[in-house]
């Protein structure tokens, strides 16, 4: 066999220097690709359908359709100028991490089966509920997102509040609030009608009267309220809930506090971002993703729950098969606290990351994401006809080109021109939304390789795009 299952560690180190040479050169110019290219992507995708090959084919040939055709035709995320949505970093000292656990391939669900490994990844989790401002009691798991953090949250929120028919149990959260939330609601068993939408005020945060007297009226109704979400960094402005206030009123009502910080929550590592969020730390549970604020690969979210045993009466589930579980709180079995058993060991991707660079190159980092908004910020408003629409709380801004005399359906159709008049010029990426019924454009900084050099150039482009825009209106 030309590529045998079980390499020899020579052919074994043949691989890696093949691989390696192709991500050493895109490395070598990640920062002069474009930040978005797409076009043919769909004709590609179509020539790429294929019948299962029964005979292997030549690494040269396979690496080549990787990096000279597929890889290219895509958004580049990991690059520095992609603004869009929510970056993802993408650190090759993470990608290195989980090399390392793929070759050697622990299983790390039962604590028994890895003891090591998995008290590496408990010590990541322990310093992200400590920089939460966590108790002792507090337990972490690494999910592969976002949306099963959320998820995970909601069924440990169910379990501990409402009793096995919990069809009465009401979920509050806010217009802006992520579509993983309602998904959550529905994968935990309910319909839409137990999921209240709160509206939001002029900087797109909850309204805390309107809560009130959602909670208020439902009770009145014989319904139960039992959780409300909270926003730390919402994707369309990264609007921050007031925590504090928020804190109290469910304190008050007996609900469950949960805060989708997938985006925002890692801004916690930051002096500024410690202020903007205060209040999170008396929270039941909060979302955050270190494929986002950690600039990780996709793939890596994560829950913290305040009271870690409320995951373990949530999750566990005992089988004959199994290995005998732990009974000291200091070894964790993942599997009795989470939706997986079978996991891919996600610790190392970021413990590696910390131990090597320290955690205050990650806050160095973020810290320079929230200049860097405010920078672009600032950019924004020395444009002719530019409108901020929603000052950056994070390191999200909101924009549209507004020009006297135009409204609604013809300027949303202006901005729509505008975004691809920017995105066509191919040094920055950005992404559009409705604000209030209205489109605008959003720039997301959030990339460890984005820097002032990247903020300036693509204000350049707005610029030139703007007047492009305008000048051909019609």
């Amino acid at each position: 066999m030309p590529h045998p299952l079980e390499p020899t560690p020579e052919q074994f180190l043949a691989l890696l220097d093949a691989v390696g040479e192709r991500l050493a050169s895109h490395l070598a110019t990640i920062a002069e690709q474009p930040a978005a290219d797409v076009v043919g992507g769909l004709d590609l995708a179509r020539s790429l359908v294929e019948s299962m090959p029964e005979e292997g084919a030549e690494l040269e040939g396979l690496l080549d359709l990787l990096f000279d055709r597929a890889t290219p035709k895509s958004f580049h995320t990991a690059g520095p100028g992609y603004l869009a949505y929510v970056p993802g970093g993408g650190l090759p000292l993470a990608a290195i991490a989980d090399l390392i656990s793929g070759i050697v391939n622990r299983y790390t669900g039962v604590f028994a089966a890895a003891p090591a490994l998995a008290r590496l990844e408990a010590n990541v989790l322990d310093w992200m509920c400590e920089e939460a401002g966590y108790p002792k009691t507090a337990r972490g798991l690494l999910l592969s997102g976002g949306s099963l953090a959320n998820f995970s949250a909601l069924v440990a929120a169910r379990h501990d509040r409402l009793p096995e028919d919990f069809l009465h149990g009401v979920i509050y959260a806010s217009t802006e609030t992520h579509h993983s939330i309602p998904k959550a609601a529905r994968m935990a068993g309910f319909p839409a009608r137990n999921l209240r939408s709160i509206p939001v005020d002029h900087e797109h945060r909850m309204r805390l009267d309107l809560l009130a007297d959602a909670i208020a009226e439902d009770r009145r109704q014989g319904h139960t309220p039992f959780l409300v979400v909270g926003n730390a960094g919402t994707v369309n402005t990264g609007a921050i809930d007031p925590f504090p206030a928020l804190a109290d009123l469910a304190h008050r009502e007996g609900l469950w506090l949960h805060v989708d910080g997938a985006y925002g929550a890692c801004f916690l590592w930051t002096e500024e971002g410690k202020t903007k969020l205060a209040g999170v730390e008396r929270a039941d549970s909060i979302t955050l993703d270190p494929h986002k604020g950690f600039f990780l690969p996709y793939g890596t979210g994560a829950v913290l729950v305040r009271d870690g045993a409320t995951l373990e009466r949530a999750f566990s589930v005992d089988a004959d098969y199994l290995p005998q579980m732990q009974s000291d709180p200091e070894f964790v079995d993942w599997s009795q606290c989470s939706p997986e058993l079978s996991r891919p060991y996600r610790g190392l991707r970021l413990w590696l990351p910390f131990k090597l660079y320290g955690v205050r190159a990650f806050r160095d980092a973020l810290t320079e994401k929230l200049a860097l908004a405010r920078r672009a910020t600032e950019g924004l408003r020395a444009i002719p006809e530019i409108e901020v629409v929603a000052e950056p709380q994070l390191s999200i801004v909101a924009f549209r080109l507004h020009p006297a005399g135009l409204e609604d359906v013809a300027l949303d159709e202006l901005n729509r021109r505008f975004l691809a008049a920017v995105n066509a010029r191919q040094r920055i990426h950005l992404s559009g939304t409705r604000l209030e019924g209205r489109f605008v454009l959003r720039l997301c900084v959030l990339s460890f390789r984005t820097h002032a050099d990247r903020i300036d150039a693509g204000l350049e482009d707005l610029r030139a795009a703007a007047a492009q825009v305008l000048s051909t209106r019609i």
